[in-house]
């Protein structure tokens, strides 16, 4: 099963490579309301001392960008990416878990 683990040590850029090459979708992080800086670590944009965490394929998308809000005090959202077979750069539905919708919105 497929898994992640996150430390406030990535890049934000890091970060987000990796979650496309796991799950195969977008992961968007915020600071505000605006995109974060990609060169940034998360820990120089979070407010919280971030502990360690791992984001597993089984888990749903709502209770993962809540998970991650809460560890490190940032916004995410997860979409689809823009070479999704299906709804290309669109935001994921809360209730799917990442293995169902890495599955529906694979790459071409």
């Amino acid at each position: 099963m497929a898994q992640l683990n996150i430390s406030g040590r990535l890049t934000v850029k890091g970060l987000k490579n990796e979650f496309s090459k796991t799950f195969g979708l977008d992961l968007r992080i915020y600071k505000g309301n605006k995109f974060a800086d990609e060169n940034a670590t998360l820990a120089s944009l979070s407010s919280k001392s971030i502990n360690d965490f791992e984001c597993r394929a089984n888990t749903l998308v709502g209770n993962f960008e809540k998970k991650f809000t809460e560890a490190t005090g940032l916004k995410v959202q997860i979409a689809t990416l823009p070479n999704a077979r299906v709804e290309p750069n669109l935001l994921v539905n809360d209730k799917f878990t990442l293995a169902e919708a890495s599955a529906k919105f694979k790459p071409l």
